[in-house]
């Protein structure tokens, strides 16, 4: 019977491990036993988290045990649906990542493995503000009740189970690799199953745009971490001269998110400086418009995070590249530095931390008011259409 344990560690990604007939979960030793006879003992371990390639990170993640010894322990609660086992730690406490690491790659999970099929949630290391926070999400996930190890003493029998989470990448759902062709359009409408209009959690945004301004909402990052706009009130002045009606948000981790999504989804513009806030992008109508403020250095993550986001859900989308003049670090290293001057030299080899942590969490912003007008303008152009289309 050992050949029920299969796994699958050739991705770079993520590892996937499956039991393909009974199983029975103890949850206080995170170990998941074969049932029926069993010659030979069979063990694998799986840290279900899809950052594999990344040790720092994989070295906190609780491992799963999968095990066919002859003997499992007697079945307290029986399932009729099948398990999908995934980590909640990690840089889950992470906006970005907590979609990018976690709901992302449980959305190709779901719809590869089990597509139109009912299964359980089974989390490792899922925080009581993860579960809190998300709880409208999972449940259009899944309608059945989280199961999460640790927490739980009582053993429980699946049909079959699957462990680990598949990835396609940063922010990316390649649909030619999911049997039912789901793209992001598809997950966001999970999202607004869970957080929209027709949800019994739904908030009506608390802003009231005129016929004729679009409603603009510019992601501030507030004033005690990096990466913020300096000159952010003259900057709203000209967002609101361009002809916007401008709302600011200041995401923290307590925001609810039947409070943010209609916000987003009710708006023609977002606008914000690369960080994980731009994940908000999700929440935008497909046509809306997102501008995504980008630092100097972080080129690279500014494609591979959030334009993908862009393309993915269709949205209109500007990139404003900021200047040597606009960034803070010109007064510290002055603008001929090779951090400046060419930040692609320094990062052939990789993003090495102490290169990244100067960008990433050294670096402000001071806009350069007459060429961010110009961008602004081409997204009142884009907004204004895609108001008179879709309101």
């Amino acid at each position: 019977m050992s050949s029920q344990i299969s796994c699958n560690r050739a991705y770079l990604r993520y590892d996937l491990c499956t039991i393909n007939g009974p199983t029975v979960l103890d949850p206080t030793t995170s170990t998941f036993f074969t049932m029926g006879p069993s010659n030979a003992v069979h063990m694998e371990k799986i840290k279900p988290n899809p950052r594999k390639y990344e040790d720092y990170i994989m070295a906190q993640i609780k491992e799963v045990s999968i095990t066919s010894r002859p003997k499992s322990p007697p079945c307290t609660i029986q399932h009729n649906a099948p398990a999908i086992v995934f980590s909640g730690g990690g840089y889950t406490g992470n906006f970005f990542h907590a979609f990018n690491d976690g709901f992302i790659p449980l959305f190709i999970t779901v719809n590869s493995v089990f597509p139109d099929h009912d299964f359980i949630m089974v989390v490792s290391e899922a925080q009581d503000w993860w579960v809190t926070k998300y709880a409208d999400l999972l449940k259009v996930f899944s309608k059945h009740p989280i199961v999460a190890l640790g927490k739980d003493n009582a053993t429980h029998c699946f049909p079959s189970a699957t462990l680990g989470l598949i990835s396609h990448g940063f922010m990316i759902i390649d649909q030619t690799l999911i049997p039912s062709s789901k793209t992001f359009l598809h997950f966001r409408g999970l999202l607004d199953k869970a957080y929209g209009r027709s949800s019994p959690v739904y908030t009506p945004p608390d802003h009231r745009s005129s016929r004729d301004r679009p409603h603009l909402v510019l992601i501030s990052r507030g004033n005690d971490v990096a990466r913020r706009i300096i000159n952010q009130d003259q900057a709203i002045q000209v967002m609101k001269d361009v002809g916007f009606d401008v709302t600011v948000f200041v995401p923290t981790q307590e925001t609810p998110l039947h409070e943010s999504y209609p916000l987003m989804d009710s708006s023609h513009v977002m606008v914000g400086v690369h960080g994980a806030a731009l994940t908000h992008a999700l929440f935008l109508r497909p046509g809306s418009v997102f501008m995504q403020v980008v630092p100097i250095g972080v080129d690279w993550a500014a494609d591979a995070f959030y334009a993908r986001i862009a393309k993915g859900l269709n949205l209109e989308y500007i990139e404003y590249k900021i200047g040597v003049e606009e960034s803070s670090l010109v007064d510290k290293y002055g603008k001929d530095n090779l951090l400046l001057k060419d930040p692609y030299a320094l990062q052939k080899k990789g993003w090495p931390t102490e290169i990244m942590d100067i960008y990433l969490k050294q670096q402000n912003i001071k806009l350069d008011l007459v060429r961010f007008r110009k961008s602004l303008e081409v997204a009142y152009w884009m907004a204004h259409k895609f108001m008179h289309k879709e309101g």
